[in-house]
């Protein structure tokens, strides 16, 4: 589903350009619950923001499903994202002054869903990653994991075939991270493609396949028994 073909990304750092990625090469298919691992610097999140299209400044060929997606614009860019991610990160990303179920209808109000149709949905994904209690709660009387869980359904609102986690469970406890993997884990058991940036070993061996950075390369490409 997708392919990446000798990606690099530099940056501007002064008069110099720094290179983060230097020519990678992967393709995650439509099932794989996949890790992404490395050191600070390593070009983790960096390689995760292109696989979403989050960053569209780099270099190399990126095909989604069978498309190639380079130099999209960002209108065109967003149709992509809006059809194909989900996004999860570390620190959740919620707005303070809605609900769960409103956070969680957010994606579904932009893509101009009636709101019945949209509270449905919301309330149906909450009790999915069982929040069935909790729907008209704001973050602040949320535990972390609570919230976490409310962020993975938002992700999974508009039925992305691929979820891209930046970290999601490093603001977690190890308790909470291990309920929070078991829910990555059922929602690649449904048929969505996972993909989890993280710098912590006991998350990796939870998933399927780990892709090691190192210096803005692949350093290892491995299976997990799982």
């Amino acid at each position: 589903m997708l392919q990446l073909f000798e990606i690099a990304k530099t940056c501007k750092s002064g008069d110099r350009f720094i290179s983060i990625l230097n020519g990678i090469d992967l393709n995650i298919s439509k099932t794989e619950f996949v890790a992404i691992m490395g050191s600070s610097g390593a070009g983790k999140s960096t390689l995760l923001h292109i696989m979403g299209l989050l960053d569209l400044d780099f270099n190399g060929e990126y095909s989604i499903d069978g498309h190639l997606v380079n130099n999209l614009s960002e209108t065109r860019a967003a149709r992509y994202r809006n059809r194909f991610f989900g996004f999860v990160f570390q620190s959740f990303n919620l707005i303070p002054y809605k609900t769960a179920a409103e956070n969680v209808a957010l994606p579904l109000l932009y893509k101009n869903v009636p709101h019945r149709e949209r509270s449905a949905a919301a309330s149906g994904l909450l009790v999915r990653v069982g929040l069935k209690n909790r729907q008209s709660h704001y973050p602040d009387q949320l535990s972390g994991g609570e919230q976490q869980r409310v962020a993975i359904a938002r992700a999974l609102a508009t039925q992305p075939k691929v979820v891209l986690a930046d970290e999601p469970t490093g603001a977690l406890d190890s308790r909470t991270t291990v309920e929070i993997l078991k829910l990555f884990r059922e929602i690649n058991r449904s048929g969505v493609a996972v993909v989890i940036v993280t710098h912590e070993q006991e998350v990796a061996e939870r998933c399927d396949r780990i892709i090691h950075l190192k210096d803005g390369v692949i350093e290892k490409d491995s299976s997990n028994n799982v």
